[in-house]
């Protein structure tokens, strides 16, 4: 518990001196040809049910070097017929604030069917599933998967993205083979780019590098 305190005094003051909107961030979307955007918190359909706090528009804002990478990633999928879909980018402190709060409200269990079946809400701190921080505030991490270019199909990667289960590990094995596959070229791609995977969620990358390693923002998505 004091931990968790600790660390919720430290996200304060970090965001106490970032609600400004650098110059350095970037609409996605204008540096990443036909990147698509799906940004699930801007709307209902994600783990809250509803639009979350702070996301005021659907945009995929990153920092510059960021979204320069990921333009990096794109063209060598182009290659193979496919593309990036974006779910989630930059995420104001208010927007991890929000699932906080979500989270300790145990008798909202709306979403449970489609987004954590099998885990019990009150274990979701406790299983990393919902932390008091989030690197997305610094604006280098991003959520994202792989699509057929000429449709924008999505691929299947073995778990929908946001589902909190040990399945949507990148290193699970009880997916299917073309998910496990798809999972592992996402990957690559994303590392020759220079971004890191993150072990318990396969659509979860970080920037090496970022630009903003210790700051966390809180200016909203618009």
């Amino acid at each position: 518990m004091n931990t968790r305190i600790a660390c919720a005094a430290l996200l304060f003051i970090s965001a106490a001196h970032a609600t400004e909107r650098p110059a350095a961030f970037v609409d996605a979307a204008g540096v990443v040809p036909g990147l698509v955007a799906e940004m699930r918190y801007a709307g209902a359909h994600n783990f809250v049910g509803r639009p979350v706090d702070g996301y005021l528009r659907p945009v995929c804002l990153l920092t510059r070097p960021a979204a320069e990478a990921l333009a990096q990633v794109q063209r060598d999928l182009e290659a193979r017929g496919l593309g990036l879909k974006v779910f989630d980018c930059y995420r104001p402190v208010r927007a991890v604030q929000d699932f906080v709060r979500w989270a300790r409200d145990v008798r909202d269990v709306a979403t449970r069917a489609e987004f954590y079946p099998t885990i019990d809400k009150r274990d979701l701190f406790r299983l990393g599933y919902i932390a008091t921080q989030s690197g997305h505030s610094r604006g280098s991490t991003v959520d994202l998967g792989l699509v057929t270019r000429a449709d924008g199909h999505e691929l299947d990667m073995g778990t929908p993205f946001d589902t909190f289960s040990p399945r949507s590990w990148p290193s699970d094995m009880s997916v299917s083979a073309p998910a496990r596959a798809n999972r592992a070229m996402l990957a690559a791609a994303m590392r020759r780019h220079g971004f890191r995977p993150y072990a318990q969620e396969w659509w979860h990358f970080t920037l090496n590098g970022e630009p903003f390693r210790t700051t966390y923002f809180d200016f909203p998505v618009e």
